[in-house]
């Protein structure tokens, strides 16, 4: 799945490695959606055409976007019938993991996701739950302090098991959750726009809200999922700064450490 922003480029980038020697007509790019972003007054913005300015759906955006452009019909005669969804930022992501698709059969679950422990209460990772006795993800953004430092008798973190997007749904699953509506989560962002005098207007602070919905969100669809706890070290190399902590360059230290140590 691409972005309205980054489609070309991408498609580009494929074609000019080869498709790193992966056969071209078993790859297909598809474009997420798009919502309104909106001012603090709740007013949408026009970007610098004049347009209204939008922006990606969100991960959970992907459900929507693959019925939309026949992403589902397609694997369904071809045969398959497990779906991996994982992040990009991650280069230790492990795509295909036979243990994981074992255990999901083994279990006759519908969806299946990965965790590891998370590092500290403050991690800005979300973590898996239950609500109302379904499956679900509490984001980080969203946990309350007194849950997120919560420890058991065994003074482990209650709220611990962190949601690394690492997700599995076998394609009956995809197609429950494809017919139905993911809720929306917001985000304060930073974003240029037309005002009302025709100025093009970059801040330098955040200044509008934009919409998205979450791939965890679709798991309470499902009666029931399993959980696989991975090692951090195995499976984790985050990408979310520019510099330090889960930068490039921490993430490509780690993927080589490991990758060394199983030569």
């Amino acid at each position: 799945m691409t972005s309205r922003e980054n489609n070309n480029q991408t498609v580009k980038f494929f074609e000019q490695n080869n498709y790193f020697n992966y056969p071209q007509d078993a790859i297909q790019f598809f474009i997420q959606g798009e919502l309104p972003m909106v001012d603090t007054k709740g007013k949408i913005l026009l970007n610098e055409d004049g347009i209204i300015k939008e922006a990606a759906d969100g991960h959970g955006g992907i459900f929507e976007a693959m019925f939309k452009n026949n992403v589902v019909n397609n694997m369904k005669e071809k045969g398959i019938e497990w779906i991996f969804i994982g992040p990009i930022d991650n280069p230790l992501t492990k795509m295909v993991d036979e243990i994981l698709i074992g255990l999901s059969k083994e279990k006759q679950v519908l969806e299946a996701g990965k965790s590891l422990v998370k590092a500290n209460p403050e991690e800005k990772v979300g973590v898996f739950c239950k609500k109302n006795g379904k499956p679900s993800v509490i984001e980080y953004t969203e946990i309350t302090n007194e849950m997120a430092h919560a420890v058991d008798d065994s003074n482990n973190l209650m709220y611990g098991e962190s949601h690394i997007n690492c997700n599995m749904f076998n394609i009956k699953g995809l197609e429950i959750i494809g017919n139905q509506k993911l809720p929306y989560h917001s985000a304060f962002k930073k974003a240029t726009f037309l005002d009302e005098d025709g100025n093009i207007i970059k801040p330098d602070v955040p200044n509008a809200y934009k919409f998205e919905s979450f791939i965890f969100d679709a798991f309470n669809k499902l009666d029931n999922m399993l959980i696989l706890r991975v090692e951090r070290k195995e499976e984790f190399a985050p990408v979310k700064n520019k510099e330090g902590i889960d930068s490039p360059e921490t993430a490509v230290e780690l993927y080589n450490n490991f990758h060394y140590k199983i030569k």
